[in-house]
């Protein structure tokens, strides 16, 4: 295809309508390829919505990835992506561009064995890190995608394609983060130092942003979780208003804090700030994750609901238990000493018959003899009622 030919459509179609400039981006693109021919035409802007040459290449590049997802591929993009985009612009489309190839053929990862011969291969041929930065990046957001954690850390640590400049960059310490947070042979604090260096990185993007919020979301559980993705989530938000992705990680932060009103109010942001332009089959993917993320709220708030009043429920009959407890460690404790005073009555009565049919004692010999049966069967009541008393302390407090 005519390469001027090419840019005179993509001027014709700025600032019209998005499925018409979407659609037109896409039969260049998809005649470029079909000639087998790299754009040309330079990309001066990184606005992914409204400029016709920047959505092009994206259409280029996508379609060559989607046909042959390799790691060579995807550093052929990346030298193309050098040569072609304003250097102030190369590190934002770089990262948006592999991380957003590598999900969309994330059904394609290639072997360790692959992967270093393709390293050979670049460092043959490239003359420049570009090629490699990207490629690493490209095959990076595969295994993200695929929540491949212990390979994901894996390849950045050991492949060849990492090389020195690469291990300092904000994005390379945000992936090892991801991929740290969801291993079980790395500790949460260690991740956590991880993304906390990426985050607060000068050289930090949207991408950088994205990949530390979507660590703490896929995570292994660990203590305060949500209230740390909330409060990054937040910083994101603050920092990109717009950007419905950051919104839909805060509502998920703040479903896993259990503050569900909140993540409520937050995913229906998401959904209504989700545009309806460019691909529409990322737009329907994206709409139909948020609504499941809203459903899954939705039954959250309803179970902590439910969970509420059964925690009422029992606590009111955990009182009424205790009272009745309490009433019955009480009548027994009565009973005791009943049973305690109605024995002595009772012995005191029996003594005092026997005493009174008795012929061979005096008067006086009769009452004393009265007194004291009667001060000891008294002495017995008091000392079993205390006794008891004594031994149900406890219990009664």
């Amino acid at each position: 295809m005519d390469h001027g030919l090419a840019l005179e459509r993509l001027a014709q179609v700025a600032g019209r309508d998005s499925r018409e400039l979407d659609r037109i981006c896409e039969s260049v693109a998809e005649a470029l390829v079909a000639d087998g021919e790299e754009p040309s035409f330079l990309v001066t802007s990184a606005d992914f919505v409204g400029d016709p040459v920047l959505i092009c290449a994206d259409r280029y590049w996508r379609l060559r990835l989607l046909a042959q997802p390799t790691v060579l591929e995807a550093a052929a993009c990346g030298s193309w992506l050098d040569a072609h985009v304003a250097a102030e612009h190369q590190r934002v489309i770089a990262g948006k561009w592999a991380l957003g190839y590598g999900f969309i053929t994330r059904d394609s990862v290639e072997s360790a064995v692959e992967l270093a011969e393709s390293a050979t291969v670049l460092r043959a041929t490239a003359d420049s890190g570009a090629a490699a930065r990207f490629a690493t990046w490209y095959h990076a957001g595969k295994l993200r995608a695929d929540l491949h954690f212990d390979e994901l850390r894996r390849f950045l640590e050991t492949s060849p394609l990492t090389a020195q400049p690469l291990r300092e960059e904000p994005l390379f310490n945000a992936l090892l983060a991801f991929a740290a947070l969801g291993s079980r042979s790395t500790t949460a604090e260690y991740a956590i130092e991880l993304l906390d260096a990426a985050w607060s990185s000068p050289q930090n993007t949207r991408e950088v942003v994205d990949v530390c919020l979507n660590a703490l979301a896929v995570a292994r559980p660990f203590a305060r979780q949500g209230e740390l993705l909330c409060s990054r989530a937040e910083e994101a938000v603050r920092q990109f208003p717009t950007d419905h992705l950051f919104h839909a990680r805060l509502a998920a932060g703040q479903r896993l804090a259990e503050r569900f009103d909140e993540a409520l109010t937050s995913i229906d942001t998401a959904l209504q700030r989700l545009p309806a332009t460019g691909n529409r089959g990322s737009h329907s993917l994206l709409q139909e994750q948020y609504l499941q993320e809203r459903r899954t709220i939705l039954d959250g708030r309803e179970r902590a609901a439910w969970t509420t009043r059964q925690q009422h429920l029992w606590d009111q009959q955990e009182a009424a238990n205790q009272e009745v407890r309490h009433t019955l460690d009480g009548a027994t404790v009565r009973a005791v000493e009943l049973v305690a005073v109605f024995t002595a009555a009772i012995a005191f009565a029996v003594g005092s018959l026997q005493v009174a049919l008795s012929g061979n004692l005096g008067l006086a010999d009769r009452i004393w003899l009265l007194v004291a049966l009667g001060g000891g069967l008294l002495l017995f009541a008091l000392t079993v009622v205390g006794g008891t008393w004594y031994l149900t302390r406890d219990r009664r407090r």
